[in-house]
């Protein structure tokens, strides 16, 4: 990847639907270079996907919960799969330490929070903690490396 694939993806993380005109003109390409690149940066799984960002609120999603989960002896696999099986869950990690897993939930009430946990602890230790706000959003790491002088 060089310099010109790195402000492609910027550009992009910013805007996935930027026109490939305005995506050409930001990094001073033609359009079909611009294009070639996009493919190339497909083709080797640099990007997987243009997402979608939606206002989960939108659609009565008014909370967010993190669980981390510790499954009983045993019930490894059917924790993964439960886990795995829930809507609300949109995101889910594997960890190292206490949990085996760190799920993020997004939850119409506290009520749906209770149903959720009470089947998982059926399998599993549950320790949840409610998203008051959230600083920092998902985003991309550093796409240029500091250098040793850099000061952060």
């Amino acid at each position: 990847m060089d310099k010109i694939d790195k402000q492609l993806i910027a550009i992009l993380a910013k805007n996935a639907r930027v026109s490939l005109k305005d995506l050409s003109q930001q990094v001073s390409l033609s359009s079909p270079s611009t294009s070639e690149r996009l493919r190339r940066l497909e083709e080797r799984n640099i990007i997987r996907s243009y997402t979608l960002d939606l206002d989960q609120q939108a659609f009565g999603y008014n909370l967010r919960a993190i669980v981390r989960v510790k499954p009983l002896a045993g019930r490894l696999h059917i924790t993964e799969e439960m886990i795995q099986s829930t809507p609300e869950c949109i995101e889910c990690d594997k960890v190292t330490g206490d949990d085996c897993f760190v799920s993020r939930l997004y939850i119409h009430s506290m009520e749906q929070l209770d149903t959720i946990i009470d089947r998982w602890s059926e399998h599993a230790e549950i320790q949840t903690s409610i998203v008051k706000s959230s600083p920092i959003m998902r985003r991309l790491p550093p796409l240029v490396q500091l250098s040793k002088e850099s000061k952060i």
